[in-house]
């Protein structure tokens, strides 16, 4: 037996299995950005508009930092939507995500209480749910949004079929 095998008390050697990551759809990105854009789009109106009308065409200018916010965010969003990633194991579900912190949640399959898909009217336009996972722990509820619903749903039977199983000891 070699040093530093994985071995479990029956003897045999074990393999470190690393997780299956899947990501977030696009169609959050792109909700996303697609908010970012009305909402700071309609701040570049009043921000030029008022200003300018009030004080003259050259307070106009105002209107180009929303704008600026505008690129600064799209890259950003698309930052933030890549760092999100969800992996199913067989004892526990990981979420990760964060791109200056990264925070990494474990939820163990048998302390789950509660999961829930909801969509809310911006999320059902763009045909997204999210799913909330509840713990008797408050530090370790956690949430993947942005999921398609089909895959939501599935997510949401799986997590609460192995919940249930896991939690029948307890």
């Amino acid at each position: 037996m070699e040093t530093g095998s994985p071995v479990d008390p029956g003897g045999a050697e074990t393999a470190a299995v690393a997780p299956v990551w899947s990501g977030l759809p696009p169609g959050l990105l792109r909700m996303r950005r697609l908010l970012l854009v009305v909402w700071l789009g309609l701040a570049a109106v009043g921000a030029g508009l008022l200003p300018g009308l009030i004080a003259g065409p050259a307070w106009a200018a105002f209107a180009l930092l929303p704008l600026t916010g505008v690129a600064w965010g799209w890259v950003l969003l698309g930052r933030n939507w890549r760092s999100w990633r969800y992996a199913e194991r067989a004892d526990d579900l990981l979420i990760s995500r964060g791109v200056l912190w990264r925070e990494e949640t474990v939820v163990p399959y048998g302390r789950m209480q509660l999961v829930e898909v909801t969509s809310g009217p911006v999320e059902r336009y763009f045909g997204l749910a999210s799913v909330q996972l509840h713990t008797a722990a408050a530090a370790t509820d956690a949430t993947i949004p942005g999921l398609a619903p089909a895959e939501a749903e599935r997510l949401r039977d799986r997590l609460t079929a192995l919940g249930e199983a896991r939690s029948a000891g307890l």
